[in-house]
């Protein structure tokens, strides 16, 4: 595997335009064999403190799980909006995401990330690969994420597969009993974009977002993941897997319920639409 080195992080604003601008034309059915790398990136305390605004976590100079996924994702859109990318960045679908770290994380640590691709396979609706973002500190191994995208194809009609059981503890319309109620503001794509350079439109003008099928801006899948770990935080270990996946878009402004459920160590979590409970994500934290 080939590995590019980069002296500082690239722009998010800039990526977009070339994923726009080079959409056309991309096939393939391989990925590419080669890996992005930046060494060395110390933590800006005050983007820290904004994101943990953002996101509901305390003023604190520990990172939260996802903050490292805002030093890893310019990384990944340097990766797929390379020539060798087989997939046009426009319209992939982000659809899950997984965060292990093997300890809590300080605003004093200087990482070395690395981003590759990795697991092209088929899906009943398309195909999907996996982005690994892997972060050490002084040669250690600290903090691994796979973000799953869904690239979608034509295929052959296929039976839908039985909906899972609700989760425990049913409220009404046929969702969990939320443990909160949360009224997601209309202006949270733009803050949350403004803290971690995602700005990809769909999340930060209705207009943009109807393009793509949405009735108004959706939010950030891994902001709602970053809202759900807040909202534990104080009760989990500094050493965790935080798994999810993202079952529907999240239009802003939403009313949502929250729910989570502990077992031991163990928690399940789910945001889902309080009268219907459609759900918008599910996951557990180990």
């Amino acid at each position: 595997m080939s590995i590019r080195r980069l002296e500082q992080r690239p722009g998010l604003g800039a990526l977009y335009a070339r994923a726009i601008a080079t959409a056309r034309g991309r096939h393939g059915n391989r990925l590419p064999d080669a890996a992005i790398e930046i060494a060395n990136v110390g933590i800006d305390r005050g983007q820290l403190a904004s994101y943990a605004d953002v996101c509901g976590f305390r003023q604190s100079d520990v990172l939260p799980p996802t903050y490292p996924h805002v030093l890893a994702f310019p990384l990944a859109m340097t990766l797929m909006v390379d020539p060798s990318f087989p997939f046009a960045l426009p319209g992939l679908v982000h659809v899950a995401n997984r965060i292990t770290q093997q300890r809590a994380l300080s605003a004093g640590d200087r990482l070395t990330v690395l981003v590759r691709a990795s697991d092209l396979r088929a899906h009943p609706r398309g195909r999907q690969f996996d982005m690994v973002s892997e972060a050490t500190v002084d040669g250690e191994p600290v903090w691994n994420e796979v973000s799953t995208y869904l690239r979608r194809e034509r295929t052959a009609p296929s039976k839908p597969a039985n909906p899972p059981p609700p989760p425990a503890g049913e409220g009404g319309g046929g969702g969990p009993a939320p443990t909160a109620i949360w009224r997601i503001p209309r202006n949270v794509g733009r803050r949350y974009a403004a803290v971690s350079g995602d700005v990809n439109p769909i999340h930060l003008n209705p207009l943009a977002a109807r393009l793509f099928g949405f009735r108004r801006a959706i939010a950030h899948g891994m902001w709602l993941k970053a809202r759900c770990l807040a909202a534990l935080e104080g009760r989990l270990a500094g050493a965790l897997t935080a798994d999810v996946e993202f079952k529907s878009p999240l239009l802003l402004p939403s009313t949502v319920g929250f729910s989570s459920q502990s077992a031991g160590s163990n928690w399940t979590i789910a945001v889902f639409h309080p009268s219907t409970g459609r759900q918008h994500l599910i996951g557990s934290i180990r």
